[in-house]
């Protein structure tokens, strides 16, 4: 079989790339080593942590809940081999390792093509002393899948992962405790963030151990450090959660002489090329955050590079989001980001309780912040906690990705 495009993966970089390859012409086969179709954000992250979010503040029946979640990813899965159908995608199931420059063994069945995309994502960290069994010693995985409620819940790691579905079982009536490394939650996101975000969630009930150092683990209960000394903690579970890495296993990358960094990430262009021109990475696999949607704009962009045209991706203008309560979102540029470059800027936050639309909904939590180049004026990050900011942010990041100013975003009629 030989193929114009063959990916590997089919998460949001290596579905999105697939179609996109499909609608420029291309003869274009994906590769997943799964059943199903949409990896990690669709079957075991993204997807169903949203479903379970919802639903765990409005019923508290985990059991329908675990139900739902499924008849979800079954529908999305089924969407994605639909679009397949409708734009003539190949699929093949199987591990693919390269064995040739241009040929991909899946498993006894040889693929040849003239373009190679790598597309197969990351897998939970876990530390060396604390293994995954995902029954009591849990990644984001485990997390989707537990089969009761437990009564306590320790959390290593408070980045989004881990305050996302600490919230999840907090709601469902969990005792949530989070050992973190770092002086703050959610440390990618502006400061001010993390420090409201903190205030609001432990508000909430949830318990926050920070510049804590896990140091050892004897079952679920856990040795933590911090500058006082040593203590215990202890829980039914252990939710792991502190980061997530390039997934690589099997993929031959040493036959071809694909080179990684020390972090593991491969080595890429900027037009997302390998060390063998013909072969390119995305999403996970590359150095930058590890966003499902970061993942299909590269996948859209490496179709489009391959078929001959010049696509831009603006990785100032990529949101993320915090899917907590209030919500947490952010595009562009954080003040530590700006102080650290030297770039002149003004600051300006308002809080959601001036606004009618918060005060009707009785959500007045949380505050817009906003940063502008002090010059240009030029939108250079927005920064929002509170209700539905992962709406809100999408106005924001298209203004960004335009080029607007602060008096073209006051200007606008809403």
């Amino acid at each position: 079989m030989t193929y114009d495009v063959a990916i590997l993966g089919s998460g949001p970089g290596g579905y999105v790339a697939a179609i996109r390859a499909a609608q420029l012409g291309l003869k274009t086969i994906c590769i997943e080593k799964s059943a199903g179709f949409g990896g990690t954000c669709l079957n075991v992250g993204c997807i169903p942590s949203k479903v379970l979010l919802y639903d765990s503040e409005r019923s508290k029946d985990f059991q329908r809940m675990m139900v739902r979640k499924q008849e979800v990813i079954a529908k999305l899965a089924a969407g994605i081999q639909g679009l397949f159908q409708k734009h003539k995608v190949a699929s093949l199931q199987g591990v693919g390792t390269l064995i040739a420059p241009h040929t991909i063994d899946v498993q006894g069945t040889q693929v040849e093509a003239k373009h190679i995309i790598l597309a197969t994502g990351s897998e939970p960290i876990s530390l060396p002393f604390l293994p995954f069994d995902e029954q009591k010693i849990i990644s984001s995985t485990g997390a989707l899948s537990l089969t009761t409620v437990p009564k306590k819940m320790l959390v290593v790691g408070a980045g989004v992962i881990g305050v996302e579905l600490g919230s999840v079982y907090k709601r469902l009536g969990s005792e949530v405790t989070f050992i973190e490394f770092c002086d703050r939650i959610c440390p990618t996101f502006d400061q001010a963030l993390s420090r409201e975000l903190l205030k609001m969630l432990t508000a909430q009930g949830m318990n926050f151990h920070l510049s804590h150092k896990v140091i050892q683990a004897k079952g679920t209960t856990l040795t933590v450090q911090d500058l006082t000394g040593e203590k215990e903690f202890t829980a039914d579970v252990v939710l792991v959660a502190i980061g997530r890495r390039p997934y690589t296993e099997n993929l031959g990358l040493q036959t071809l002489g694909i080179q990684k960094d020390p972090k593991g990430f491969i080595v890429v262009d900027d037009s997302f090329r390998t060390h063998v021109p013909h072969i390119f990475a995305i999403g996970d696999l590359i150095d930058g955050p590890m966003l499902a949607h970061k993942a299909s704009i590269e996948g859209t962009a490496v179709a489009e590079l391959i078929a001959g045209r010049r696509p831009l991706v603006h990785y100032a203008c990529i949101p993320s989001v915090a899917y907590t309560h209030p919500e947490v979102a952010a595009v562009g540029f954080t003040e530590e980001d700006l102080k650290a470059k030297n770039v002149p800027y003004q600051s300006a936050t308002v809080p959601f309780k001036a606004n009618a639309r918060a005060r009707c909904m009785g959500e007045m939590e949380g505050f817009v912040k906003m940063l502008v180049h002090a010059d240009t004026h030029k939108l250079l990050g927005v920064h929002i906690i509170g209700q539905e900011a992962s709406e809100l942010i999408a106005g924001a990041t298209l203004a960004m990705q335009l080029g607007a100013t602060a008096e073209d975003l006051a200007a606008t009629c809403y």
